[in-house]
C-alpha cells in the first residue's frame, strides 16, 4: 500500500472545493478532482474510499474548523457582551478569510442526503452547550438554541457575503449588529 503524503491530500481537498463551488456536487467526479489536484484517480482513492466519504470527510474536517475557529476564544470568565460580540467578530473574520471553504460548507450542509449523512460533530455540541450554559447562567434570554444559534449566525453571513462582493462599511454594520444581537440575547441588557 501506498504510503499517505500530506501535500497531495491538501491538494485534493483545495481541488474538491473549487470544483464543487463551479461545477455542483453532482458535476463533479474523482477523475476531474484528480486532474485540478495534479494527481491519478487512483491516488484520491488512497485517501478516501469513495467520492461520498471524500465529500462528507472534507465537509466535516472543514465545519470543524469554523467551528472551533469561532469558539477558540471563548472563556468561562467572559461575559455575555464580550461573548456574543467574539463570536460574531470570529465567524465574520473566518468567511471573509475562508470564502471558498466557507461556501463549500454551506453548499454541502444545504444538501439533505449528504448532510444526514454527517453524524455529530463536536462543534455544533460544543456551540448548543455554550448556548444552554449561558441560558442557565441567567446571561442569555431563554430562547431555544436553533434560534440563538440562527440569530447569531445566519445574520453575520449576510454581512460577510456583501463585504465579500463589495468593500462597504461592512465594519460599521458588523458592529451595529452586535449591539442589537445583544440587546436580543442578552437578559440584562
Amino acid at each position: 500500500m501506498r504510503k499517505k503524503d500530506d501535500l497531495k491530500q491538501k491538494c485534493i481537498k483545495e481541488a474538491v472545493v473549487q470544483l464543487i463551488l463551479e461545477e455542483g456536487l453532482q458535476g463533479t467526479s474523482i477523475s476531474k478532482i484528480a486532474k485540478a489536484a495534479g494527481i491519478s484517480p487512483a491516488t484520491v482513492y488512497i485517501y478516501y474510499e469513495n467520492k461520498d466519504t471524500m465529500l462528507r470527510e472534507i465537509y466535516t474536517e472543514y465545519a470543524e474548523d469554523m467551528f472551533q475557529y469561532v469558539l477558540r476564544c471563548i472563556s468561562p470568565s467572559m461575559g455575555g457582551k464580550e461573548i456574543i460580540a467574539e463570536i460574531i467578530r470570529r465567524y465574520y473574520n473566518f468567511i471573509v478569510e475562508n470564502k471558498e471553504v466557507f461556501y463549500f460548507i454551506v453548499q454541502y450542509s444545504s444538501c439533505p442526503i449528504l448532510n444526514s449523512r454527517c453524524g455529530a460533530m463536536k462543534g455544533p455540541e460544543e456551540l448548543s452547550q455554550l448556548l444552554t450554559d449561558l441560558k442557565d447562567r441567567h446571561i442569555f434570554n431563554n430562547y431555544n438554541n436553533d434560534n440563538l444559534y440562527a440569530v447569531l449566525f445566519s445574520t453575520v453571513e449576510m454581512i460577510a457575503i456583501k463585504s465579500c462582493e463589495l468593500e462597504t462599511n461592512a465594519a460599521d454594520n458588523l458592529e451595529e449588529l452586535i449591539a442589537m444581537i445583544q440587546k436580543l440575547c442578552l437578559k440584562d441588557l
